[in-house]
């Protein structure tokens, strides 16, 4: 029994460590938000909108891999 109790947890682990990550990608956009709105130049713009662009990839990158492989398929 405590193999699957291991198991479970070790999931738990992974998905709350994702949420985490999720909730820092979330924030990061916040972040460069704030930046482009203060952005003194086109490229600092440029920059700063590629990135914000960037983070909902890396959030959807994060819930699929949260998905359980049976999901996922």
């Amino acid at each position: 029994m405590r193999g699957s109790s291991d198991a479970a947890s070790s999931t738990a682990v992974e998905l709350g460590g994702r949420d985490f990550l999720i909730r820092g990608c979330q924030k990061v956009i916040g972040h460069y938000e704030r930046l482009l709105s203060t952005a003194r130049s086109e490229q600092e713009r440029q920059l700063y909108q590629a990135r914000i662009e960037r983070e909902p990839q890396v959030m959807d990158d994060l819930r699929q891999s949260a998905l359980p492989d049976r999901m996922a398929a």
